[in-house]
Parts: C-alpha cells; sequence; structure tokens
C-alpha cells in the first residue's frame, strides 16, 4: 500500500499543490509556517476523514475559499484506486471512488491506512482520557473500517439517551415529574451498539499490548516496563473472556445502567457505557500520566503508535507510516529506533525543519517546501 499521488485546492494553506511518489521515504523539509504538515495532514484525512491536529473540519478550508478538495491516487494490493473528498464547512462533505459517487464519505475507509506520529501525541500519555479513546477507535477503524458505522451509530444514540436525561432532570430539579417514558427503549438501543464498540476495543487491546510493550522495551531498553490495559464503567460486572462476547457485555451494560439510573437522572448525564472507559497506561508500577518523565511520555507515544503501525501490518496490509516534525523532539536512542522501523516501510512521509534532523537511515526523495511552492530537490 502506497500513495501515488496528491492533488489538494484550497487545503489549508495551499491553494494548489500537485505532487507525485514513489514507495519508499519521502522528506518534506521547510521551515515551520511553509505547509509541509499540510500536505500529510491531507494524506491522513483521506486514510480517516479526520486531522490529527483539530477537531472540526472547517479549518482545513483555506481562507475565503467556500470548499477544499483532496485527490490521492493509492495502490493498494496492486490495484490503483482515485479517492477524491470534497470538504466543505456548514454542508455534508463529499467523496467518490474513481471518479463515481458514493453514498457516504466513509465508504473510503480502508483504501489507503496510515500511522502517524507528530507532536501531538504527547497528548496520548498527558492528556486526558477522551485522547486515548480517540486513539483506540481510530486504530479499531483502521482495521475494519464498519466499525465507523458502529461508532457513529453510538454516538447518535448517546447523543438522543443523554439529551433525555438532561431535560428530564431539570424539570425534576423545577418540582415537575419530568418524561422518561423512552428512557428504556433508550437504554436498549445503548446497550446494544456500546456492547459491539466495547467488545472490539476489549480485543483490539488484548491484541495491541504486548506490540506497545515490545517497542518501549526497544526505545527505552533502560526504562522501566509498561503495560496498557483497558477499564471499563462496568467495573467487576465487566465479564472475563479471553474474547469479548457482545452479547454477554451488552446484557451487562444494561445492568449497570439499571443500577445507577437514579443517579443519571439526577445529574442528567449517562454514567455508563464506553464514552466513560479509559485506555490505562502504567510505567512500572505507577501510572504513566503524571509519574513518567518527559522522555519516558515520549518513548510511551511513540510506543503506541509502533504497536499500531505493527498491528495493521500483521493483518496483512502494510500501512503508510507518517512521521510529521518528530525527529527534532527526539534523542539520540529514539530517533535511530524510529528510524529503523521507518526504513523498512513500504512507505514512509517525514516532514522536518531542517534536513539535518532526518537520520541518514532515512535516504529516499527529498521535497522542498518554501513560498507556497513544493519541488522534488
Amino acid at each position: 500500500m502506497y500513495v501515488r499521488h496528491l492533488q489538494v485546492v484550497d487545503f489549508r494553506s495551499w491553494a494548489h499543490a500537485d505532487l507525485a511518489f514513489d514507495p519508499g521515504v519521502s522528506v518534506f523539509v521547510g521551515s515551520n509556517g511553509q505547509g509541509k504538515t499540510n500536505l500529510v495532514e491531507a494524506i491522513g484525512y483521506v486514510a480517516t476523514l479526520g486531522s490529527h491536529r483539530v477537531a472540526t473540519d472547517a479549518p482545513l478550508v483555506r481562507t475565503g475559499a467556500p470548499r477544499a478538495v483532496i485527490r490521492t491516487a493509492v495502490v493498494n494490493a496492486g490495484r490503483e484506486l482515485l479517492v477524491e473528498l470534497e470538504i466543505t464547512p456548514g454542508k455534508a462533505n463529499r467523496a467518490r471512488i474513481n471518479r463515481g459517487p458514493v453514498p457516504r464519505p466513509r465508504e473510503v475507509l480502508g483504501i489507503l491506512r496510515t500511522v502517524l506520529f507528530a507532536p501531538e501525541d504527547l497528548a496520548l500519555v498527558r492528556g486526558d482520557p477522551g485522547e486515548r479513546r480517540k486513539f483506540m477507535d481510530d486504530l479499531l477503524v483502521a482495521r475494519a473500517p464498519r466499525y465507523a458505522g458502529v461508532r457513529s451509530d453510538y454516538e447518535r444514540v448517546l447523543k438522543q439517551r443523554s439529551a433525555l436525561l438532561k431535560s428530564a432532570g431539570a424539570a425534576r430539579r423545577a418540582g415537575g415529574r419530568g418524561d422518561l417514558s423512552t428512557l428504556e427503549v433508550w437504554d436498549g438501543h445503548l446497550a446494544a451498539q456500546g456492547a459491539q464498540l466495547l467488545a472490539a476495543r476489549l480485543d483490539l487491546i488484548d491484541d495491541l499490548a504486548p506490540l506497545v510493550a515490545a517497542n518501549y522495551a526497544g526505545v527505552a531498553p533502560e526504562s522501566r516496563p509498561v503495560s496498557i490495559k483497558y477499564r471499563s464503567t462496568l467495573g467487576d460486572a465487566l465479564p472475563r473472556r479471553e474474547r469479548a462476547d457482545v452479547a454477554e457485555l451488552e446484557e451487562a451494560l444494561l445492568a449497570e445502567i439499571a443500577r445507577v439510573r437514579p443517579q443519571e437522572v439526577e445529574r442528567g448525564v449517562c454514567l455508563v457505557g464506553p464514552q466513560r472507559d479509559e485506555l490505562e497506561l502504567t510505567l512500572g508500577d505507577t501510572p504513566a500520566k503524571g509519574y513518567a518523565s518527559h522522555g519516558e511520555s515520549w518513548s510511551f507515544a511513540l510506543a503506541l503508535r509502533l504497536g499500531a503501525y505493527d498491528l495493521l501490518r500483521d493483518d496483512g496490509a502494510e500501512p503508510v507510516l507518517v512521521l510529521d516534525d518528530v525527529f527534532a523532539e527526539l534523542d539520540r536512542r529514539r530517533r535511530q529506533q524510529l528510524a529503523k522501523v521507518a526504513a523498512n516501510a513500504e512507505q514512509v512521509l517525514v516532514t522536518a525543519a531542517v534536513a539535518e534532523d532526518v537520520p541518514e537511515e532515512l535516504a529516499g526523495a527529498r521535497y522542498q517546501v518554501q513560498d507556497g511552492e513544493v519541488n522534488r530537490v
């Protein structure tokens, strides 16, 4: 799998850019603010339908332009596919595959897989639980695109049930009764959709945990060992099996929802479900968050991404590895370990402010990004 061609129109700072790629290493060199990250961000958007830098699509459209367009030619298992995405703030985005429109943009998911490591990844260790939930769910979708639909359906049900609890709770606090006649229906929907997402996350972390531990040992062999563990709002009620059982999880979620219903109505929020779960990161015997040093945090973030890369590669489709301005953040040992992995990737895209930041092992095509132009040198 690799990107053969990229064209962007009115994406971020680029009015227009048109690039051809080969398998192997491609390095974008340019001062900060020249737009090199915007190019790899566009490639990442094709793979995930999201940005690693912002939560909404509006900032992706060049100031003053009505929409942005990304076109990529992706070689996947010997077959080339053209993916086109049109991003329009305030309206539904549109997608095409080989010039033909598809019903929903998420139909393009799976055509391109990427694993991206960027300075923002420090939030995987030091940030709030939402960062780690997003990491899990993005990896789920990369492995099996159908989970984009599962996640979307769950978020829709969660929004409806949360609105019901909020309005009923406000009414009761004001002395009324609050209409909860449909709450049990939403309980069932939440448990059904939540069980699918929870089961997938549990199996994912079982598969990912040894890969993260091994990669951390390679990046920081002098450090304490690390581990990752999924923590569910079900607590001790979480069924224990080698592989997760959706039916059992749905039953457990329904029972826990019923148990905490009084608190949910009183507070007006959903207290049970994957939206409140956490991926626990442990360094030795202590939580990584709040206890890991700066270097240990970087090593853990790197191990999570390299573990994801190994997992996707083991699934049979080697992802494109994107390294966005990270070598300047890493010490010599971490640079060497990352370069060792990257040098063996089918395609790796690197951005750097200065060419000297890129290890010698990553010899390949060089692109100079400056003054609104990108040129192969």
